[in-house]
């Protein structure tokens, strides 16, 4: 079998494939058109990031059986058309903690003493000693924003330097959190008060973008120092640079920006920022990690072994796939709004089958319902593979529970956390194998999952529902269904409005505002 190498990896991999068996021909300097020509003769092809695989060259690859991400992210691959023929698109997830979290580290350090600034000064001919007094970080509080795989290790690199280390990552347990001796921060408020240095190792999703603006920044220690080596977007660099001026600020150490290449920043001009073109997996190691883990993806892909960074390939055999297909939009949908409802997730997920489905192999729905929840999470991409352990590392169990009984339902999916008021029920209705919500909270619904969606927790009084649509109607928002559940007349309800447009901040407090109105959420699913 052949596998195409498009851009450069470790030798060590090649060496790897090759000795497994494959011919591995290497093209680095392949035009577009060239490649568009000759990848109908190959098995396997491995990019970076700089060989965009949309549909037009999968549909070329006429023997392509899996498609080889040397790094973490797959945007310049089409994974839908690649899905569709059958191809199997892997990364390497992996590859660049060590390289990520060793960078973070050098930056604080740089940061904190000032070492660029003093090493452009002498080189310049200059001796200034006292222009470049730092501080040192030995017991000073390190906060890490993301306590993944990287934060985990950032964690675990400053207690060797003796700092003091919270965290804020809601997502991972307090066993988690005292396995690695970290105090978990109880808000993202606590660790911005508590930090002097606030480490960003935050994956960039909707939830993440942004998170931390003008009023975040005014919750900051006076003389606190940021160094951001996750992704850029995170804040944005004006809000940066506007504490920077105020002093509030005291520096900052920066690796990834909102656009890249970035060759022009205000960040530029400030004697105390640090700044590097995104090098936090630019090592010999990282690469070299890259290579080999890719490589091991191809042969496996290619041998007929499981792929176990697959992105797009669920781990269960066609026949049951066939069977539970239906339910695993479902079951995704559950994990989302999981997600997005919950006001302090649970270490704990309870997962229970009714009906039909108890019968059934359902471990598969599990996998989609912890691939729902962390997609939003972590950085790297979330698949049928990866999604158990994610919830592993990240210290959330996981309970399955079956019951052949349904009163008034077919099949029926229920989600909650333990000892959470939030609970989620969901089926599949009609010809279509439409999903829908029927609890949530302990209201009984029928909901149309959609893109937009407004949950308001109000009373049930006259004058309710006319008093939200007007709120929306007058900021131009089109309702496009609307599904009230209650337990008694005039008592507590739920309101939950699909909508057409994404809700501004400032019209969702204008719905919280509302007499009647205990609490009010716009998700994104």
């Amino acid at each position: 079998m052949k596998v195409l190498v498009k851009e450069k990896i470790a030798d060590s991999g090649i060496e790897k494939m090759r000795k497994a068996g494959l011919q591995v021909d290497l093209s680095y300097e392949m035009s577009r058109e060239e490649l568009l020509e000759k990848i109908k003769d190959y098995d396997g092809l491995i990019v970076r990031s700089g060989t965009q695989v949309d549909k037009e060259l999968i549909s070329r690859a006429k023997k392509l059986k899996i498609i080889g991400r040397a790094g973490i992210g797959v945007d310049n691959i089409d994974v839908e058309a690649a899905t569709r023929r059958g191809v199997i698109v892997a990364n390497a997830p992996q590859s660049n903690i060590v390289s990520a979290a060793e960078h973070t580290i050098a930056l604080l350090l740089a940061l904190a003493r000032k070492i660029p600034q003093a090493q452009a000064s002498l080189k310049s001919r200059k001796w200034e000693r006292s222009k470049f007094e730092g501080v040192e970080i030995c017991d000073k509080i390190l906060g890490i924003l993301g306590l993944g795989r990287v934060g985990t290790l950032v964690a675990q690199l400053a207690h060797g330097l003796k700092m003091k280390v919270i965290a804020y990552d809601p997502y991972v347990s307090k066993e988690k959190f005292q396995q690695l001796g970290v105090e978990p921060a109880s808000t993202l408020k606590d660790l911005l008060q508590k930090s002097d240095f606030i480490s960003i190792n935050l994956p960039k999703t909707k939830e993440t973008i942004g998170l931390l603006g003008e009023k975040e920044f005014e919750m900051m220690k006076d003389g606190v120092r940021i160094i951001n080596t996750a992704r850029g977007g995170i804040f944005k660099e004006e809000v940066l640079v506007k504490y920077l001026k105020k002093g509030k600020v005291a520096g900052a150490a920066i690796d990834v920006y909102e656009k890249e290449p970035c060759t022009e920043s205000p960040l530029f001009d400030f004697d105390n920022v640090v700044v590097t073109p995104h090098l936090g997996a630019s090592t010999l190691e990282a690469q070299d990690k890259a290579g080999i883990m890719i490589a091991e993806q191809i042969i496996a892909g290619l041998k007929g072994d499981v792929v176990t960074n697959a992105v797009n390939v669920p781990t269960v055999p066609p026949e049951v796939l066939e069977i539970l297909k239906p339910y695993l939009l479902l079951a995704e949908i559950l994990g989302k709004l999981y997600f997005r409802l919950s006001e302090k997730p649970s270490n704990q997920i309870e997962v229970t089958y009714s009906g039909e489905l108890a019968s059934k192999e359902t471990r598969t729905l599990t996998i989609a319902i912890l691939k729902g929840i962390f997609e939003s999470i972590v950085a790297e991409p979330v698949t049928y593979v990866n999604a158990p352990y994610l919830a592993q590392e990240r210290g959330i169990e996981v309970k399955e529970s079956k019951t052949t009984t349904s009163r008034e339902y077919v099949n029926l999916i229920t989600l909650k956390g333990s000892g959470d008021e939030l609970c989620l029920a969901g089926t599949i209705f009609g010809k279509g194998n439409q999903p829908r919500i029927v609890r949530i909270y302990d209201y009984e619904v029928d909901i149309i999952p959609s893109k937009y969606m407004l949950i308001v927790h109000n009373e049930d009084k006259p004058g309710m529902i006319g008093r939200l649509g007007t709120v929306l109607g007058n900021n131009n928002i089109n309702i496009g269904r609307m599904q009230f559940g209650r337990k008694k007349v005039r008592g507590d309800a739920v309101s939950i409005l699909s909508v057409d447009d994404p809700i501004p901040d400032k019209v969702l407090d204008e719905i919280k505002s509302l007499d009647g109105v205990s609490k009010a959420k716009f998700i994104t699913l």
